[in-house]
């Protein structure tokens, strides 16, 4: 173990001790704040519950069985706008799966200390968002039980999927994410099983002996361990920038006037890390208030990830701005109809709400360290750039369908009542599969938070702390 001391020493007005890494507590007292956090509910998080689960029903049951019994003719599809709501969500969900993969991976990858109590949570956000995104293929099918035909396996009258089709490419990439970052999200899970397994009895005793896969902490088991999480770290991040670039091609791929444009592959990377890590803080915020995890939950972590969120508020900034203008120079008239509906038609309130909550507040608030650290105000400011995120998404796919080449085929397009209950379903499904994994799985890498304290020193230096940090082989 070879120790590096830092010759940066703390500001007298911050005491050290406030950062997670340089206050450590007992191991054992460590476990038991995660698994009473996990143990210990309320008669508010079962009516939670129950309400989530009516809107489920009524959503994902009741709505899209309706629809499927009735025939698409129920939403508000038409000519000539055929992608409406229901991708607009696909593509806001699978934004949210990148929220996992970059707070989780990449930091890591930078070996980005203040990453480690939260990467759990992240990670979870990953799986349960791409199992939101991937119903939206099959509901906007309309005809959802011939989903088989876009599976390649052989069959007697040779019929193969159509490997040009945007819904192939959604399908090979949904599921080479999904079970890429289920892998990536259990590795580093399982020493965190094995400790709830040690302090657990019952069915939860026997469900963590099952998944801990036999761990006993061996210098062996920590180094595979490692050694598996490193290499998934390193493969899942190419993974997560070929999805979203997937989802752009949807778009980018077709000759339609506002979305045939070779910079939608960053520029829905760049969305998609910009609304994940937002999503990522609201789930933080929520976390540590309802499950008390103060402890593991700072000020710091908050203000580095305000820190994340203003940098690609700025890329996205940069990106937004760059297809706006290629689009106005290039002067064709479709294109510049486009403009004006955002501008000045019936979609202009959205268009400038979305330049608030994504451009205005971020860039005007998140330099400041109190907004940065503040818990209302960070709640107040991602949930405001999801909202401007989905509005993008919104406007990109029923804004360019309404206007083409022909005017006598302009038209406008209205979600129903249909659509509506589903989106509020597959939100609710997300929120239900959340809060009952959080009663579930210990959502604080307390193996982690140990790892990073025990390399982590303080030592005097006069009169001041200076921190020292060890690199653990």
């Amino acid at each position: 173990m070879s120790v590096k001391a830092i010759s940066v020493v703390w500001p007298e007005t911050e005491d050290p001790r406030e950062k997670l890494l340089f206050d450590p507590r007992p191991t054992r007292e460590m476990n038991n704040m995660v698994l009473d956090a996990m143990t210990t509910t309320s008669w508010r998080y079962w009516l939670v519950i129950a309400v989530l689960v009516v809107l489920v029903l009524i959503g994902i049951f009741g709505a899209w069985g309706y629809q499927i019994l009735q025939g698409m003719g129920v939403a508000g599809i038409r000519r000539p706008v055929y992608w409406g709501v229901y991708i607009t969500n696909f593509v806001f969900w699978i934004g949210i799966s990148h929220s996992g993969t970059f707070v989780s991976a990449i930091l890591r990858v930078f070996k980005a200390e203040f990453r480690r109590p939260f990467t759990r949570a992240a990670e979870l956000m990953t799986s349960f968002a791409l199992v939101v995104a991937g119903m939206y293929p099959l509901i906007h099918l309309g005809r959802t039980w011939r989903f088989y035909w876009m599976v390649p396996y052989p069959n007697q009258r040779q019929l193969w999927p159509n490997f040009h089709s945007p819904l192939e490419w959604d399908m090979l990439a949904i599921f080479t994410y999904l079970i890429g970052s289920t892998l990536y999200l259990y590795l580093p899970l399982i020493p965190d099983l094995a400790m709830a397994r040690d302090y657990s009895t019952g069915w939860r005793g026997n469900l963590y002996r099952i998944m801990a896969l036999g761990w006993r902490g061996t210098e062996a088991e920590w180094h595979h361990l490692k050694t598996a999480i490193t290499i998934f770290a390193f493969a899942i991040i190419p993974v997560m920038f070929s999805v979203h670039t997937i989802v752009a091609w949807d778009f980018g791929m077709t000759m339609t006037v506002g979305w045939h444009s070779s910079i939608f592959g960053p520029y829905f990377v760049v969305g998609a890390i910009f609304s994940g890590v937002s999503a990522v803080v609201t789930v933080l915020l929520i976390l540590r208030k309802a499950m008390r995890l103060d402890y593991f939950l700072r000020a710091e972590h908050f203000d580095a990830l305000g820190k994340i969120i203003l940098v690609f508020s700025a890329a996205w900034t940069y990106f937004f701005f760059a297809d706006y203008l290629t689009e106005w120079y290039g002067g064709e008239a479709v294109g510049k109809e486009l403009l004006t509906l955002q501008a000045r038609g019936p979609v202009a309130p959205l268009w400038y709400l979305m330049l608030i909550f994504n451009v205005a507040i971020p860039l005007l608030t998140l330099w400041n360290k109190r907004i940065r650290t503040s818990v209302r105000g960070m709640l107040l400011i991602t949930l405001g750039i999801n909202v401007g995120m989905y509005i993008e998404r919104y406007i990109i796919v029923t804004g360019a369908l309404s206007r083409n080449r022909l005017p006598f085929n302009w038209g406008a397009y209205n979600p129903t009542l249909i659509e509506i209950l589903i989106s509020i379903g597959s939100l609710s499904t997300f929120v239900l599969l959340y809060a009952l994994a959080s009663r579930v799985l210990p959502l604080i890498p307390v193996w982690e938070v140990q790892e990073g304290q025990l390399s982590h020193r303080l030592r005097r230096i006069g009169r001041q702390l200076a921190p020292s940090v060890s690199e653990l082989d």
